[in-house]
């Protein structure tokens, strides 16, 4: 009974450490919806899935979804690595584990959420149903 209870509790809280820091930022940018998925926070802009961080305050692989030149401009950076199924779609992976690491994860979370913003694909890189891209 008590396993459930801790997840609920930073639900309501709007995440615990560096979590509940990124909430607050994205929380205040046009067009962001932040939502509780699969135990990750995800963070949308419109439909599209931009960037998700652990629920769980013991885990920190903060993903992010990038344009393709940034993308490469992010693997260049020390810590910053593809993401182990998504990098052909352009995710990338970077630890955020102290309040230091947040101002680096805001900057590439800028630039995915412009890229959002401006894309009509869904959440894993497929163009909406119907046909050809928005």
């Amino acid at each position: 009974m008590g396993r459930g209870r801790k997840t609920r509790r930073t639900l309501a809280r709007g995440g615990t450490g560096p979590a509940h820091v990124l909430n607050q930022a994205l929380g205040g940018w046009r067009g962001v919806r932040i939502t509780p998925m699969f135990g990750r926070w995800g963070y949308f802009v419109g439909e599209r899935l931009f960037a998700c961080f652990p629920l769980r305050e013991k885990d920190h692989d903060l993903w992010v979804r990038l344009a393709p030149a940034d993308q490469a401009r992010a693997l260049r950076e020390p810590g910053v690595r593809p993401h182990r199924r998504f990098a052909r779609r352009g995710w990338v992976e970077l630890d955020v584990l102290e309040p230091a690491d947040v101002g680096r994860a805001l900057r590439w979370l800028r630039r995915a959420h412009a890229a959002g913003g401006a894309s009509g694909d869904d959440e894993l890189g497929a163009p909406p149903a119907g046909g050809a891209p928005a």
